[in-house]
């Protein structure tokens, strides 16, 4: 691989080179020594080599084969380390807690964060991602009608770190760059074998996010049960459903199951 290799734009590449973001990243998330991180856009290394000063399992995944072959020659035989030449999505996590130290390619922004706090949630435990700006604005805001992001801010809190300034990367990117925390919540409500309900539910109710809130819940509970949660939750029944909180929505799903029959359930 030439020294002076750029990365490919379209493909979302834009190096990390700031080595202080790095270690805040790494800070955030509380690496210790036996954590399993995954480094998923993986590069030319910059993120993996800080990671193994401070963890003893990490998973370079680069779809870069003149990358993945750079790593390889970084890393030689060094244990910790496992470089996967592999699209992420195709990758089968291990089956222990992992966490994620990374900066993610930018075109797919949406595509990561499922395959992490969806399709591996039972083993995700927080991450530190450097991204687009305008996608973790969006994770930390209230409200909103977008059943995948409801769902991830039922099971995790998110915020802000930093906002990144263009020179941390090579090349400098376009668009804004915040260095995203997740934290798994340790007393979520909803069980992780309850996820494939609960996202039919979510999907269910935000078929007409102006609608109030009475009117969505009437669609799944008797009107008189309804009206009982709306007091019991102490929600406003005119309300948009898109108003609600994460937390409020989840305790709607709660009721469901307690009282509505499997049959009758979205």
């Amino acid at each position: 691989m030439k020294k002076n290799r750029k990365p490919v734009r379209f493909t979302g590449q834009h190096f990390t080179i700031d080595h202080i973001l790095i270690t805040d990243a790494i800070n955030f998330i509380d690496i210790r020594k036996h954590d399993t991180v995954l480094d998923i856009g993986a590069g030319k290394g910059f993120i993996t080599t800080h990671l193994l000063a401070r963890c003893n399992k990490i998973y370079a995944i680069e779809n870069d084969q003149t990358l993945a072959n750079f790593l390889k020659q970084k890393f030689g035989d060094n244990k910790c380390v496992e470089i996967i030449y592999r699209d992420f999505r195709n990758f089968n996590v291990p089956k222990v807690n992992f966490k994620v130290v990374a900066n993610i390619p930018y075109c797919l922004t949406s595509k990561v964060l499922k395959y992490l706090m969806y399709v591996n949630m039972e083993y995700f435990a927080g991450a530190s991602l450097i991204m687009q700006f305008e996608p973790a604005y969006k994770l930390t805001s209230k409200g909103g009608s977008d059943p995948l992001k409801l769902f991830y801010r039922t099971f995790y809190d998110f915020q802000i770190i930093c906002e990144i300034a263009p020179h941390s990367f090579a090349p400098p990117p376009t668009v804004k760059s915040a260095l995203l925390g997740i934290i798994k919540k340790k007393n979520c409500s909803i069980g992780i074998e309850m996820k494939e309900r609960y996202f039919r539910y979510l999907y269910f109710i935000f078929r007409n996010p102006s609608t109030n809130v009475l009117t969505v819940l009437k669609t799944i509970f008797r009107k008189s049960q309804a009206r009982r949660i709306i007091k019991k939750l102490y929600l406003q029944k005119n309300s948009k459903i898109s108003e609600l909180s994460a937390d409020k929505i989840a305790a709607c799903f709660q009721q469901m199951i307690l009282v509505v029959p499997d049959r009758f359930q979205p």
